[in-house]
């Protein structure tokens, strides 16, 4: 593990993938669970801030870029962000209530339903890079794991809040600059693959891998 100074209030951490195996954690189980990733990245923290610069300030902030060979952790002094706050806006959904079929009824309504796509990546990056362009704004996301690729499922809430068909085929149109269709369901990979990322895949994304 190396560490940098960048200046008075930012610290570079560059954390290759045999620190990872020494800790016993990979990339995926941070993805996983959010409060071990924020344990993990404030143990990284006791660790590099030798002098408790940042420790005693109490207010930090963590950025995380991806790579081949591990991660790169960015710890700033500032403002605080709470995980919990910044997944307020996200919309939910009860996986069990989504259904085999492409498309239902919310809430007995006939005027509202969802349509559910599965967009395949070739790599990890491909995700990370579709998150930083795609927002949902009434719907959901879940990242599966199976058979060393990733596939993102996208749940749309149609008629809800201005989302419509046209608005779908737009989302994705973008995401298919990133991954390709998938021509299987949530069930399939609950029985076969691995969640990694649940209902905000996208806005989980987008909060560490900036």
């Amino acid at each position: 593990m190396e560490m940098e100074r960048i200046n008075e209030d930012t610290i570079r951490v560059l954390i290759n993938n045999s620190d990872l195996d020494e800790r016993g954690i990979t990339v995926l189980d941070l993805l996983g669970n959010r409060k071990q990733i924020e344990g993990f990245f404030y143990s990284i923290l006791e660790e590099v801030d030798s002098e408790h610069q940042f420790q005693q300030d109490g207010s930090v902030t963590f950025q995380v870029l991806p790579n081949k060979n591990g991660l790169e952790l960015f710890i700033s002094k500032g403002e605080h962000i709470d995980q919990d706050d910044s997944f307020s806006n996200s919309t939910t959904i009860d996986n069990n209530d989504i259904k085999n079929a492409d498309n239902y009824s919310l809430n007995n309504n006939d005027d509202a339903y969802t349509r559910n796509f599965i967009i395949k990546f070739n790599s990890f990056e491909d995700f990370i890079s579709l998150s930083k362009v795609l927002r949902i704004e009434n719907g959901a996301s879940n990242l599966y794991f199976y058979k060393s690729k990733y596939f993102l499922e996208l749940t749309f809430f149609v008629n809800v809040g201005g989302t419509d068909e046209e608005s779908i085929k737009d989302s994705l149109a973008i995401a298919y600059e990133y991954g390709n269709k998938f021509d299987k369901n949530s069930r399939f990979f609950d029985e076969h693959g691995k969640r990694i990322m649940d209902t905000g895949a996208l806005e989980l994304a987008r909060y560490y891998f900036k």
